[in-house]
């Protein structure tokens, strides 16, 4: 599915906001690389599989009166729900995380940027926080950046949803 982008005046702003990045990761999505065409222009943006959202399996795509009430789940059970066909956000997070570790190990030579999908961005932040189920607490809106900083072997939050536009 293509990109949904703002106005050029917007897209400068966001592309003011990020500032200057030495690499760019993305997931193949069409709407991650036209994004991240957009917000770094000039710079080649390496697509990495395992940045894809989470596989929500026969669920994709479905209306949402179509879906079951995930409702009275807490989040450690939703975690380790599967859908038909598809993986858990554990899933998504065991798949992310080694893709999240060698990009955060190259950023000691200078800022890196991911663009990808929310599912994808809280895995990163389950992984900040310890705790797979964590990263279900946070809602990620569309162009805003979550920024994390590498210490050597953990993570610190340094911002989730700032908007970019």
């Amino acid at each position: 599915m293509p990109a949904s982008m703002p106005g050029p005046d917007r897209m400068a702003r966001a592309r003011g906001s990020v500032g200057a990045c030495r690499r760019v990761f993305c997931s193949p999505a069409r709407r991650c690389t036209m994004t991240a065409q957009a917000l770094f222009p000039g710079l080649t943006c390496t697509a990495d599989p395992r940045l894809w959202e989470q596989d929500f399996g026969q669920h994709e795509g479905m209306p949402a009166t179509d879906l079951p009430d995930l409702g009275p789940l807490d989040r450690a059970a939703l975690a380790r729900l599967r859908n038909p066909g598809g993986e858990s956000f554990a899933d998504l997070a065991r798949r992310v995380a080694p893709a999240i570790k060698e990009i955060a190990a190259e950023a000691a030579a200078g800022p890196i940027a991911v663009v990808a999908h929310a599912g994808t961005i809280r895995a990163a932040l389950s992984m900040a926080l310890g705790r797979i189920e964590a990263g279900l607490a946070f809602d990620i809106a569309p162009l805003s950046a979550t920024r994390l900083a590498w210490h050597g072997g953990d993570f610190a939050i340094l911002a989730t949803n700032h908007p970019l536009a």
